[in-house]
Order: structure tokens, then sequence, then C-alpha cells
């Protein structure tokens, strides 16, 4: 972390996401007995929600199952852009799956953005939907990266893709070159979500919060029993559908090592200088995003970026800070009344898996969205409603889950790269975390419990205790700390007891301890 913050006090204590804070979040209550549907969504984002929205509307009886709260994963912490322009992608499409492909990408993910758009103005709703144009710019005198953005440029004339070179940006920033991709568009994507909640619920649909969905299935004959994860309520249906960020069903699939999380981290700022809109990404490192928003009359700007894979021990901070530093010489800050952060899973090839987990199970998956979810998300959703009902859908191939067992590059790509591979499986550690019922006597780690990373030690008999690990400091999460039993900050050297209180500071207020249900 840098040792001389440029904005200290700029930065809010803790984070907090702009979305989940301007919205009212809906409640649901949990699973309480035994539970007959058509379609088992598992996973409260907008691949769920938006799944449960089209297959009520068709006519099915739909059960919406969420670990924790409705908005509280990657969805609730996005920068929310919707848009065809995924970062420097179609250059590698096009060398990897050949232009046909590459095209079905643009293809699949522009009807998804035309699609929320649709539905927003059909539902009237009022989400802050704005028609603006994406840029991808390469900055001044980074030549590998111009090059790189030159070849990704030549793609799109190579695939029909209606972007435009533009050697200068409106905003005060050096820049070589940049892509210009017109018609793509921003919103807030809870407010346009409740919308959808809405219908669901008015047709029919049932919405369970807290109702953790373990990995067994059963399978009998054209029937699925999912279980809650302590074994305790069922849930018998015909489809089953995994929204929930990691596969909660691996079948097999082996998709710890297919995949690994990368985190990225977002300031809100009220701008000293006038931000003249449109959508901003960096093509080089570290990654830098900006979009608008609307806050209490006032305009606010999203700042995103310093993207990193997902691991322990990482002073996170030190990225606010970075983001800080750059929003503060680009456009001067007034202040920041929100931070936050989020993580989302990157496949082998770069796009998502998205439909059934086999041929001969009614089990569907979507993942790996790469911090794109907001269309790939709702194309997920389109797809997999299309495979429930039968309906063909020209996307299926290339989004199918199981083509890397047919791509000979994609194997190679594992063997030949023993680190990379290396830091796929390590990443299950950070995807797939311990319940409390795997800790052993004098053992503490981070599990998943009520849809949310929390802090766990069992200690020698036997009793479980559980804390919130974020800092009471600043706000960045704790590690556990196997030799002295206590959970550690990496950021600012703050150190609590396993039960939460203070050790070491600069905090001086405990962790906060939560109930462990045992």
């Amino acid at each position: 972390m840098n040792s001389t913050p440029q904005f200290p006090q700029s930065l809010p204590q803790f984070p907090q996401s702009f979305w989940r804070a301007s919205s009212e979040i809906p409640s649901f209550p949990p699973l309480a007995e035994n539970h007959d549907t058509d379609v088992a969504i598992v996973g409260g984002g907008i691949t769920g929600i938006t799944t449960a929205y089209l297959l009520t509307k068709a006519g099915y009886k739909v059960t919406l199952l969420e670990a924790g709260e409705l908005f509280a994963g990657t969805t609730g912490f996005t920068t929310a852009k919707i848009t065809a322009q995924h970062g420097m992608i179609y250059h590698d499409l096009v060398k990897d799956f050949g232009e046909d492909a590459a095209r079905l990408y643009f293809q699949s993910n522009s009807e998804a953005l035309e699609w929320i758009i649709q539905t927003a103005q059909e539902l009237n709703l009022s989400c802050g939907l704005t028609r603006e144009a994406a840029y991808l710019y390469a900055d001044k005198d980074d030549e590998k990266t111009l090059k790189q953005l030159e070849a990704e440029f030549e793609a799109y004339g190579k695939i029909g893709l209606p972007g435009e070179w533009k050697d200068h940006i409106s905003l005060p920033l050096r820049v070589d070159g940049a892509i210009k991709l017109p018609g793509q568009a921003r919103f807030h994507p809870l407010h346009y979500l409740k919308g959808l909640l809405d219908v669901i619920v008015d047709k029919g649909g049932m919405i369970y919060e807290h109702t953790m969905i373990g990995e067994q299935v059963d399978k009998d004959g054209g029937m699925l029993t999912l279980h809650t994860e302590q074994g305790k309520l069922t849930i018998s249906c015909r489809h089953a559908v995994s929204a929930s960020h990691f596969p909660f069903y691996d079948g097999g699939a082996l998709y710890f090592s297919r995949l690994h999380a990368e985190r990225s981290y977002c300031l809100a700022i009220e701008p000293e200088t006038d931000y003249e809109g449109g959508m901003y990404l960096s093509a080089g490192t570290p990654a830098r995003s900006l979009r608008a928003v609307e806050w209490n009359g006032k305009k606010l700007v999203i700042v995103g970026g310093d993207n990193h894979k997902t691991g322990q021990g990482i002073c996170t901070f030190g990225h606010y800070e970075n983001l800080e530093k750059f929003a503060g010489e680009l456009l001067g800050i007034r202040g920041i009344p929100f931070r936050w952060s989020t993580q989302d899973l990157v496949t082998l090839d770069r796009v998502p898996y998205i439909g059934k987990t086999a041929e001969d199970e009614e089990i569907y998956i979507a993942t790996g969205f790469r911090k794109w979810g907001m269309t790939t998300g709702t194309l997920a959703a389109r797809l997999i409603a299309d495979g429930i009902q039968r309906h063909s859908n020209p996307y299926t191939e290339l989004y199918d889950p199981s083509r890397f067992k047919a791509r000979p590059s994609i194997k190679n790509f594992i063997v030949q790269n023993a680190n990379v591979a290396k830091e796929l499986v390590a990443g299950k550690v950070e995807i797939i975390h311990k319940k409390t019922h795997d800790l052993k006597q004098d053992q503490g780690a981070v599990v998943f419990h009520d849809g949310k990373r929390v802090g766990a030690y069992r200690d020698p008999e036997g009793h479980l205790h559980l804390v919130d690990r974020t800092c009471t400091h600043m706000g960045c999460e704790t590690e556990w700390n196997e030799g002295e039993r206590s959970w550690d900050c990496p950021c600012h050297g703050s150190r609590y007891s396993f039960e939460g209180e203070v050790l070491e500071g600069p905090a001086t207020l405990p962790l906060t301890r939560l109930e462990s249900g045992e």
C-alpha cells in the first residue's frame, strides 16, 4: 500500500455499493418446507431473475432460491454498463473461434442489450437507462497496447462491427487511439431488476432468500431433487438452473479447474469538472473504467478498475487509493460518497459457460461472465429459457459449457501453462469456500455461510465462532492467521481474536459476531 495516501480524507471508511445504497431492496422468507416446482433457479442476480421472468411469463411454475439476499452478489456491485464492447476480445475470438463465432458473440450480446432496453420500456421502468457510446482506448506512449488495439479494430472490420477509430477522446486523457462503439447503454441495474421481480411475483413465481442449495442432485426419471445445504429440505423440479456465480452443481465437469476469480474496484465520485458522458475503458493495464450516474440531483462518475486475480493477503485498500489518484488527476474530486469492490469468474477462453451441464439431464449453468454480466447474464437467461422451452437458439454451441473437451488448444493451454493451471486450481479456495461443517476442531477458515464469505473458527471443544471479516478500521477483509488463531488485516495491520475482539490496532472496534445456527 502507498505509505502516504494522496486523498485519505476522501475515501469512505467502509465499502458500500452505490446500487444497493440507492435502492429499496425487497426481502423474501427462507424456504421452510419441502417444495415442488417446474423450474428451480439458484441465484438471485441478473441471470436468475431474468430467467425467472422469462419462464413465469411463459407459464412455468418457477422458484428462485438465493443463498443470502437478493442483489448481494456480483449484480449488486457492478459498473452496470450494457455493452457488447467487452474489452480486447474480438481479435482473440477471431483467432481462437473463427469469424463466424466472433460475429455470433457480438450479435448475442447486442441482442441482449436491445432486449434490456425493450423490456425496460415495456414495463415503464424508471432505471436511469441512457444510450451512450462505449470507448476502448490506448494510453499515450503505450505502443504495445496501441498495436493490440489496432489489431482489435481490424477484427471489428473483419466481422462487420460498427466500430469507429478515434485519434482523440473528449476526456482530458492523453491517448494514442480509441475504438468507439455507438448505441450502447447504462442503467441502474437494481431498479431494473426490481421491475422484473414484480412481474415474477405477480405471475405466481416463488422467491426464497437465505436458502443455500447443496451440491447433491438426485435424479429419478424426469425429476430432479435438490437439497438445501444442511440436507434438511428438498426441492423437486423438472429443470434446475445454476445462476449462482460459481455453479452449485459440478457433475464431473471440474469447473474449479476451468475458472478463475478476478477482483475489481469502484469509486463513485462527485467530480470538480464536467463529465461530458460516454463510457470508457482502458485497453492496457492497470484497467480504468468510467461512466456517469445520477444521484440526488448530482451527476457522479463511477471510476472502476485495478483488476487482479483474487487471492489472500492482499492490501485491497491500496486499489481504492490508486483509483482515487487517477480520478483526482483526471476530473478532480469534490467527494467520494461510495466505494465498493466485486469479483467475477473468467473461463479458459474468456467466453462464458452457458447451457446444459450434460445432454441427458435438465440442469443448466451460467458462469464466467468476465465482469460483463449485464449483457452476458441476460443472454444466458434467454438461452437457458429457450433450452427449457425446447426452442432452438443460434448461440447454443458457442457458449456450450462442455466445449473445452473438443478444443485441443484449450487442453494444451492447461498442459503447457503450469503456472496458469496452478492459479486456476488455487482459485478454488476463493471460489468454493469451506462450509462450517467442514471445519475440524481448532481449525479456522473463510467459509460460505448464509450466502456470504465469513470468518469461522471451531475451537478445541467443538464450538463454532463466526465473525464478519470486514476490518472495523477501513473496511478491508481480514484473513485467518493459523499460527496465532487470529483474524489479521493485510491493509493496516489490525488483528482480532477468533471471537472478534481487537488484539492490535489501529482498529478500536471488534469484528461483528454472527450467529452460527448450530
